[in-house]
């Protein structure tokens, strides 16, 4: 496609391809898709001669080849020559030129032209709580006859050796096998591609109920939380990001997890992914499940806690079985203290509250021990895990140090503990000092702030004092603003690419977190009208474009996954950047909504902090109107 010309366009519930002759042909992508027992890749797309290309790679998190190997899930690809051999009145159906693909409500849908009076769609989506990704075709005769359709595929299954037994993979047809359709009418003939242990007995499949249950969640989630702005795709986009935050999670011996996927991360949880990034954002979605995943994850890391004051491990990987400490000190105890305290704040429950509390009392126990006499916190390396230098010690590990402080207080005034109350919010005053004095610096010509001490070049996560309110403005006397430096150093080509924020100034590898990170800190520092052309672009290019619909974890690692938890920072971006949330206690908090010039109205609904909220924000003649309203669950 043509530089700033969208591939996809919105549509009803999602996004649409429409394909007109053999314009931008070939084209590929993949995506993914996820229930609680499986994840599937699909890698979709036409060729010059508008044939779908397809291949369905499928991996179960718990059936697992060898007990110990992190990455060694039970996985097959089936590509694109699994046709279901459908005949019609005895002869192979073979289905038209593709017409249109649609991503809506969790699910991939392909639609055919038709061809010789039949029509097929083929609709793809995971079951919610079986093993089994569906394949549906709906067949429709357009023709001025009845036909008759069978399809009798032979349920050879293949047998796995795991490390805890065998498992059997099949490919079956569930529905359908012979059907009559009259004219204007359809049938569905139906695929399940499924894994399972083979002394367990594979529950029955209906597909109707679980297409219903599909779409069930889809709505649930929903209208747990709605953004409504003037900009639809910001809108759609959200709506998305919320979905795949909320879908990646997976049944496992630690209970329900969430994990970020990808092909690579499954059935267990990470201090970034999981504590960091998507459980402070579940604290304001009220959807049950996701609260049972959030406790879960923090429960595995206190699970770890130790009076020797042992560095916590970075993740807990195949359902517990693998503590992975091979990175070392990543700064996993601020990473978890910033997440957790947020999280029960949100949350608004009281019982959870109590629970991550001795949880949270040890990570910041933790970085006050490893602060130096510098005043800022220690760490082997970052969430990258020394793919770019970090030094001794990083911006982000304080960063997120001194957020723990900060909403740790706010808890220890809820649960009274009135002490710590005040000892978290002088130990983030010295943190912030130290922050400013240590990493402040002129890197690139410009104000801001340096990575690690030695550090010459700009890094993306200078953004992450803009997240946490520290970045001051102009001193009174004069001279130059670390805030607006920052935002600067931000947005200047040497940073800001196509893609986002690159990791390192003059380099092309990019990790949509950091941009995600960006673009709150740039809300929320008041640089709206910046901060809402970068978001338009981003969106349009991840939702629209030619990788879509959702954010990604990296390039060129990875082939650009769908990591779930960047799309809860995509969401986070609105809750925590648009509209200026803060926790600030179990039944409140703080809005600072940042309204752009171009937008009359903006409005937000979130299920947390004990109830459920209305953000209302309007411009009126005398200014911009924030009306707050809790309207019950």
């Amino acid at each position: 496609m043509q530089s700033g010309q969208e591939r996809w366009a919105l549509a009803d519930s999602g996004i649409a391809w429409t394909i007109e002759g053999t314009k931008g042909l070939p084209h590929h992508d993949h995506v993914e898709l996820s229930g609680r027992r499986l994840s599937a890749i699909l890698r979709y797309g036409v060729d010059e001669k508008r044939r779908l290309v397809l291949s369905r790679e499928v991996i179960w998190p718990t059936l697992r080849l060898k007990r110990d190997d992190v990455r060694g899930y039970l996985k097959r690809e089936w590509g694109n020559e699994i046709i279901p051999p459908i005949r019609i009145e005895g002869i192979p159906l073979i289905p038209g030129p593709v017409r249109e693909i649609r991503h809506w409500e969790g699910r991939l849908t392909v639609t055919h032209m038709p061809l010789d009076g039949i029509a097929v769609q083929r609709h793809l989506f995971p079951c919610e709580d079986k093993p089994a990704l569906l394949e549906r075709w709906s067949i429709i005769n357009f023709s001025e006859a009845p036909i008759s359709l069978e399809c009798h595929l032979e349920e050879n299954g293949e047998t796995v050796a795991c490390y805890d037994g065998e498992a059997v993979v099949s490919l079956k047809v569930v529905e359908g096998n012979t059907l009559l359709v009259r004219p204007g009418e359809f049938g569905n003939i139906t695929l399940a591609f499924l894994a399972h242990k083979k002394n367990t007995a594979l529950p029955a499949i209906n597909v109707h109920d679980e297409a219903v249950a599909r779409g069930r969640r889809w709505k649930a989630l929903d209208e747990s939380m709605r953004l409504t702005t003037p900009d639809p795709v910001i809108n759609q986009a959200f709506t998305f990001a919320k979905w795949r935050a909320a879908e990646s999670l997976f049944e496992t011996k630690m209970g329900l997890v969430h994990s970020p996927g990808g092909g690579r991360y499954y059935g267990g949880v990470w201090a970034n992914d999981q504590a960091e990034y998507a459980n402070p954002f579940f604290g304001y979605l009220g959807d049950s499940l996701c609260h049972e995943a959030s406790m879960n994850a923090y429960q595995e890391f206190a699970a770890e806690l130790t009076s020797s004051y042992r560095p916590l491990p970075s993740s807990f990987e195949v359902e517990g079985d693998v503590v992975w400490r091979q990175c070392g000190d990543r700064g996993d105890a601020a990473m978890i203290a910033s997440g957790a305290s947020r999280y029960a704040l949100a949350s608004g429950d009281h019982e959870a509250a109590q629970k991550l509390w001795p949880l949270i009392v040890w990570c910041l126990e933790y970085c006050r021990r490893k602060t130096d006499t510098r005043g800022i916190v220690v760490s082997d390396t970052d969430e990258l895990e020394g793919r770019f230098p970090t030094g001794d010690a990083n911006l982000s590990t304080s960063c997120l140090a001194y957020d723990g402080y900060r909403r740790a207080a706010d808890l220890a005034r809820e649960l009274e503990h009135e002490a710590l109350t005040t000892q978290y919010d002088e130990a983030a005053d010295a943190l912030a000092l130290a922050i400013e004095r240590h990493f402040g610096a002129e890197v690139e010509g410009f104000t801001t702030y340096r990575y690690y001490e030695g550090n010459t070049t700009l890094r993306a996560w200078l953004c992450l004092p803009l997240v946490m309110g520290l970045a001051p403005p102009a001193p009174a006397s004069g001279g130059a603003s670390r805030r607006d430096g920052t935002i600067a150093a931000l947005l200047s080509p040497r940073l800001w690419t196509d893609d986002g924020l690159a990791t390192e100034s003059g380099d092309t590898v990019f990790w949509d977190r950091a941009t995600l990170y960006g673009l709150r800190g740039l809300f929320a520092t008041g640089a709206t009208e910046q901060a809402l052309e970068k978001l338009t672009a981003f969106s349009k290019r991840r939702l629209l474009g030619e990788h879509v619909p959702y954010a990604v974890e990296a390039h060129p690692e990875g082939s650009q996954a769908h990591l779930s938890a960047e799309s809860a920072l995509y969401c986070r971006v609105i809750t925590e950047g648009l509209f200026g949330i803060v926790p600030r206690g179990l039944d409140r908090f703080d809005v600072n909504p940042r309204l752009p010039e171009g937008w009359d109205a903006m409005s937000l609904t979130l299920a947390g902090f004990g109830g459920r909220w209305e953000i209302q924000v309007t411009r009126t003649a005398e200014g911009i109107s924030t009306n707050l309203s809790k309207i019950g669950l």
